[in-house]
């Protein structure tokens, strides 16, 4: 189902990555590398700079200084010289197809059944046939528990399945990096176990996945790097049950004393 990196570099790869809005500077020289079919939690306060992050990753939100490169390729950019030069829209656009997000809010189109959302992209960007990208589409609402709910309108839904919606259409661009901005925040409690069943079954089919999250049961289990960032730096990052279990830093200390 993923596909295959091409470089043999980490799935992604920041190096000294910096970002500001107007004098807010978000992102703090960031280093991070996640190899492929590894997953990567991200925790910690709201405002240390965790979704600026992944935007960046997909160049929805350009980087001020340092370097992103998702399977060994510059993000957003390209390299001339010892200079670099942004990418046009339609090529930075051509990048992003390798790049699954799910946001909290779910964006679904709400004119359009949850098969109709999912088999939109591959069609229009893709150009894959209709019948088989409706075959793919199909395959995805029963890889994520919605078999039944292929006419069904997005107002019709529950927030879980519209969410589960959103990952299937993600991942119906067959991509190779999978970004999650807290898919389960803006949803009831007792939802929140539905969508992270099937981000679990993702991570153990191998696909390499960032994830921004508060569920700290999740990043537990399932994460092979938890980084805990504050105030635009990464403040601590290893394994979920080190981190977790025995945090190094007064600021890691202080947070998780709120949030387990």
């Amino acid at each position: 189902m993923t596909n295959a990196t091409t470089s043999g570099a980490p799935m992604v790869h920041a190096d000294r990555v910096s970002k500001s809005f107007g004098s807010n500077e978000v992102l703090k020289s960031i280093s991070l590398s996640v190899p492929q079919g590894e997953v990567m939690c991200l925790v910690g306060p709201s405002g240390s700079g965790k979704s600026t992050f992944l935007r960046c990753i997909n160049h929805l939100e350009n980087v001020d200084a340092g370097r992103l490169s998702v399977d060994g390729v510059l993000v957003g950019y390209e390299e001339r010289g010892d200079k670099l030069y942004e990418l046009k829209p339609r090529e930075a656009a051509r990048q992003r197809r390798d790049i699954g997000m799910v946001f909290q809010r779910f964006n679904l189109f709400p004119h359009m059944t949850a098969l109709e959302n999912i088999i939109e992209a591959p069609i229009r960007v893709n150009r894959v046939k209709k019948d088989a990208a409706m075959a793919k589409g199909r395959e995805l609402l029963a890889q994520v528990g919605l078999a039944e709910k292929e006419d069904a309108y997005p107002a019709h839904l529950s927030g879980g399945q519209q969410q589960r919606v959103a990952i299937a259409r993600a991942l119906a661009m067959e991509p190779k990096l999978m970004l999650f901005d807290e898919p389960t925040s803006a949803l009831d409690p007792e939802l929140v176990g539905e969508v992270l069943d099937v981000m679990k079954g993702l991570a153990e089919s191998g696909m390499t996945m960032i994830v921004v999250t508060h569920e700290m049961g999740f990043a537990r289990e399932v994460a092979d790097q938890l980084v805990f960032m504050d105030g635009g730096v990464v403040v601590e990052s290893g394994d979920p049950d080190e981190v977790l279990g025995n945090p190094q830093h007064e600021r890691t200390r202080a947070f998780l004393s709120k949030v387990l």
